[in-house]
């Protein structure tokens, strides 16, 4: 263990975040495209949540009547908060029914958790600008610090793997909204890296609550939770609180030492922006990601087998390793966060329904008792071409394949999705209906009339680039 008090070098992987955050340009229009898309979709999923109690309970102040002049707005509410609190709000809202973007390579993840963040911060940025008489910050600067975050959370999730030391993959969330959000917020190389080294030294969750015994609604607002402490360490760090140049290296007491198995932190390749262009969206099913493709399946046996329930005799899931490892699931379910991370469960509900939605999570849908039943007939199995495809760069497939066999020996044919609908191989098939899945989303809170107004802002490209951030909250009020 290192005795001296001599001043060492920064850790190498904290420059290269901060040097990208500050000076790299984003160039690619298939990012700003797909980020477009990645911001209506993030929101819409946000509003939709506001349906449920249990998301609702946690939002506003801390403190009931607390008044911040200036402050963010909270999309679908009358809220108006300081950014560190805005940011937990929105971070709740949009991760809470788990229904939009997704990375999986060896740490799995949502990139627009950092939306939170980089949202909250916005609408402070120009509240404060106009406030002064100066010009707000317009939407392309809010895709631009998505495209980064995103990058930055999964490039990182390529190869450092959270959950195998049991650590949550929101500790990326927190990293990449620090680096862009004090980037936004005005913050020298200096103070991103000082704010970055900070929110390594923070550490992040056990996954504790993501898997049983335990599995429970705080995995919906963990990222809400690291956006916003990402938001609280940026603010300080533009205040002149110092950082620790070795928070990852520091032998005995850095981050790799004490808890990643004394690994090193890389980034797998250079930092641009692969991760928004390759990013997955959740288009049709409110579902854990490694369950998209068993869901579509599932849905697609749904004619041949609805009206023969009671005779079928076994169902075989055949997957890849990740989905085993997180969320293949016998015994009790408890609540509704236990239930959308359970493949067993989610491809009982397309067998029975033709379709999976978030209100089939909810108690009253899972007293059905077909759905244990069916359950208990499922046989889940690796294919190892699966997972070594979900590895792949070049394909990151997310592969499925479900059969039923019947009591009196006939079977189906065994359906495979080998990649979901929102895979980058099934973009243009995708955008159509995310644009569906937002104007039914905004539908649940706002009259037609504010929607349509939404819809004319959110589906042009050129006017959400160029529109003022305060403007575009104005729509969501």
């Amino acid at each position: 263990m290192l005795k001296t008090n001599e001043k060492q070098k920064t850790d190498v992987l904290l420059e290269e975040i901060a040097d990208y955050v500050l000076d790299k340009e984003i160039t690619s229009e298939e990012a700003f495209t797909t980020a477009r898309y990645v911001l209506l979709d993030t929101l819409g999923c946000g509003i939709l949540a506001l349906n449920y109690p249990e998301c609702t309970k946690l939002m506003g102040p801390i403190v009931p009547g607390t008044v911040v002049p200036n402050g963010t707005r909270v999309p679908g509410t009358p809220y108006v908060l300081d950014p560190v609190q805005g940011a937990f709000n929105i971070g709740a809202m949009i991760r809470w029914l788990d229904y939009n973007d997704t990375w999986l390579a060896a740490e799995w993840g949502h990139p627009s958790d950092n939306l939170g963040g980089i949202l909250a911060v916005a609408d402070y940025i120009s509240q404060i600008r106009i406030s002064k008489g100066e010009q707000p910050l317009v939407l392309k600067d809010v895709l631009e610090a998505m495209i980064k975050a995103h990058e930055i959370q999964g490039v990182l999730a390529l190869e450092n793997s959270l959950n195998r030391v049991g650590l949550d993959h929101v500790l990326y969330v927190k990293i990449a909204t620090t680096a862009v959000v004090t980037k936004m917020l005005g913050g020298t190389r200096e103070e991103i890296i000082n704010a970055l080294s900070n929110a390594w030294i923070d550490n992040a969750s056990l996954r504790t609550y993501r898997h049983a015994p335990n599995t429970g609604s705080r995995k919906s607002w963990a990222a809400g939770d690291a956006t916003s402490r990402a938001v609280r360490l940026a603010l300080m760090a533009v205040q002149g609180e110092m950082g620790y140049p070795t928070a990852l290296s520091a032998p005995g007491w850095g981050f790799q030492d004490v808890l990643f198995n004394k690994q090193a932190l890389t980034l797998a390749r250079p930092l641009d922006s692969y991760v928004m262009e390759n990013v997955l969206f959740k288009v049709a099913y409110p579902a854990e990601f490694h369950a998209q493709t068993a869901a579509e399946a599932a849905v697609a046996l749904h004619a041949q087998v609805a009206d023969r329930i009671e005779e079928i005799e076994k169902v075989t899931i055949t997957t890849h390793e990740s989905a085993i490892r997180i969320i293949d699931k016998t015994g009790p379910l408890h609540n509704p966060a236990d239930r959308d991370h359970c493949i067993q469960y989610i491809t009982a509900i397309g067998l029975l329904h033709g379709t999976v939605t978030a209100e089939h999570y909810e108690d009253e849908a899972a007293a059905d008792p077909r759905i244990d039943l069916l359950r208990d007939k499922m046989v889940v199995t690796e294919n190892e071409q699966y997972t070594k495809d979900y590895l792949d760069p070049s394909k990151r497939s997310i592969a499925n394949a479900v059969q039923v066999y019947f009591k009196d020996g006939s079977v189906t044919e065994q359906v495979e999705v080998a990649y979901p609908l929102g895979h980058r191989f099934r973009r243009e098939e995708a955008f159509p209906q995310i644009e569906r899945k937002f104007i039914a989303n905004i539908a649940t809170k706002y009259t037609v009339k504010q929607s349509k107004k939404m819809e004319a802002v959110c589906f042009d490209h050129d006017k959400v680039e160029k529109m003022h951030v305060n403007a575009f909250m104005d729509l969501f009020i």
